[in-house]
């Protein structure tokens, strides 16, 4: 299972793109004044309209301001405010195969920091995709990511792995972890997905599916990386 074939690639491709449309589909109702808990149904709904099967591989992650520091929130009923960070991690199935893809959005102006971590992360995100080839060991992949959110002062808030395998589950090997000594091979499918978390204040996460080929990485996720403010 840990080295996907084109049909299953294609899957998890199609289920991506699902992904994306339900995303584009839903930015139009972020605003101020917004619950998470209503936005996360209304992905739900697009997700579902845009062609996933309705076996989601998550209920999709609607965070704001200061429970974006969660990495694993579940949506509340806090309203989004101006100068909030807003993190969605969302998924769509196809064929029995899964994406899981994260964005981080800006609700009006935000404080200089925040934007500052958003930058760093979409370098990490950039670095760590960077390093995926086959023959590398995925704990190298995890260690790009790792060494440009460290150089810039924030390790500490990086309090996860930097990806997992995925396919018919969510989470399935290979493990994007320091030390991971198990060398990536082609079709071998993962996200890569830094992020700082700022307790009590906000976080960032940028999350992409990749799939290792013979020369390289395609990142079958497409959606920008910078972060956008919303209304």
């Amino acid at each position: 299972r840990i080295h996907k074939d084109e049909v299953e690639i294609e899957s998890i491709r199609q289920a991506v793109m699902i992904a994306e449309k339900a995303l584009r589909q839903t930015l139009p109702k972020i605003r101020s004044g917004i619950a998470e808990r209503e936005l996360a149904a209304e992905l739900t709904i697009q997700l579902l309209k845009a062609g996933s099967e309705p076996d989601l591989p998550f209920n999709p992650i609607v965070a704001s301001g200061p429970n974006s520091a969660l990495p694993h929130a579940t949506p509340t009923d806090r309203q989004l405010e101006t100068g909030d960070l807003l993190i969605i991690d969302w998924g769509a199935r196809h064929n029995g195969y899964i994406s899981d893809i994260t964005r981080t959005f800006a609700i009006g102006e935000i404080d200089p920091e925040l934007m500052q971590i958003a930058e760093i992360v979409a370098l990490a995100n950039d670095s760590g995709r960077e390093a995926v080839s086959p023959g590398t060991a995925c704990g190298l992949v995890d260690k790009a990511a790792r060494e440009v959110i460290d150089a810039a002062g924030f390790g500490e808030y990086f309090v996860h792995r930097t990806g997992h395998g995925i396919g018919l589950e969510a989470h399935e090997p290979p493990n994007i972890r320091a030390g991971e000594e198990l060398i990536l091979t082609p079709g071998m499918t993962f996200t890569v997905e830094p992020g700082i978390y700022l307790p009590n204040r906000g976080g960032v996460r940028i999350e992409d599916d990749v799939v290792v080929t013979q020369s390289g990485a395609e990142s079958l996720s497409t959606l920008p990386r910078q972060l956008e403010i919303l209304g």
